[in-house]
């Protein structure tokens, strides 16, 4: 049995390969793709196969997808560019006969009016349509999401959003690495669609809030309307399109479309969730 991991040169497909070896998996029965696989050579080096795969590229994926019997794709970065890739790598897994399909879509994608989850709706209404049995991995936000900013909240002295009270079910990337990993080795989980999120949701205050006693310094919430922000996260680097995508998405997670109380990601993963006070102290550790 293989279970082929798809862009594995990325840090959830990376972890999802730790995540099966640490559970005993053979490495060789891992097959572990990506674009660039100069990027998981050192995988190769302990025994993973190693495939380039690339949606872009339809006719290589029947090699990259060769002898594996479960897949797990990742959703790729490309938003507003990412339902073809999927198409693509759907109809090579229906071809190759895998008996599962598991993918990485997010939080009410059926429901959900945020313009991230558009793409993952139409990615999950194709792989059900395609007759392969599938799985889906709705995640929330990453942890990371918030910890990767800490430097600027406390150069700023805020964090900014447009979420007002909303909750968010954040968890830590390896905690979703862990499912995806449970859900390949495991029987049971054909059909299923799981909301995967901490066991611990909060509003963009009460993270200001953690941080603060965590670092001893003050920081607030500046809760600004949604173009505002996303003038504010193009000022800092990212591609405006990019930058009204993410503030779109904090208008959904002020409705309520990043939360969940499933506890669909404890049971999977067997243990608590990561929380945002572990993840904020630790990567205070690493600043």
């Amino acid at each position: 049995m293989s279970l082929v991991v798809t862009g594995a040169t990325g840090r959830l497909g990376r972890l999802v390969v730790e995540a099966l070896l640490e559970r005993g998996v053979t490495p060789s029965e891992i097959v572990a793709t990506g674009r660039d696989i100069q990027k998981i050579k050192d995988l190769a080096d302990r025994g993973v196969t190693v495939r380039r795969a690339d949606f872009d590229e339809p006719d290589g994926l029947a090699a990259a997808f060769a002898g594996g019997d479960k897949l797990l794709l990742v959703s790729t970065s490309t938003v507003g560019r990412r339902l073809a890739g999927h198409r693509a790598a759907i109809d090579a897994a229906r071809a190759a006969g895998f008996s599962l399909v598991a993918y990485t879509s997010i939080t009410h994608a059926d429901t959900a009016g945020m313009r991230l989850a558009a793409e993952h709706r139409e990615t999950e209404r194709y792989l059900r349509d395609s007759g392969t049995p599938f799985t889906f991995l709705r995640n929330s936000w990453y942890l990371e999401n918030y910890t990767s900013g800490l430097s600027g909240y406390l150069e700023r002295g805020s964090v900014a959003g447009s979420a007002g009270d909303g909750r968010v079910s954040a968890a830590a990337l390896a905690d979703y690495a862990q499912a995806a990993a449970a859900v390949l080795t495991t029987e049971g989980h054909a059909g299923a669609v799981y909301e995967l999120g901490g066991d611990e949701a909060f509003t963009l205050a009460e993270l200001a809030a953690r941080l603060s006693t965590a670092s001893g310094r003050e920081i607030v919430y500046n809760d600004m309307p949604v173009q505002r922000f996303a003038e504010l996260l193009t000022s800092v680097g990212l591609p405006k399109d990019y930058a009204e995508v993410l503030a779109d998405a904090d208008l959904g997670l002020g409705r309520g479309e990043l939360f969940t109380d499933s506890g669909d990601l404890g049971r999977l993963i067997g243990r608590p969730t990561t929380t945002l006070s572990d993840a904020i102290t630790s990567a205070l550790g690493q600043s």
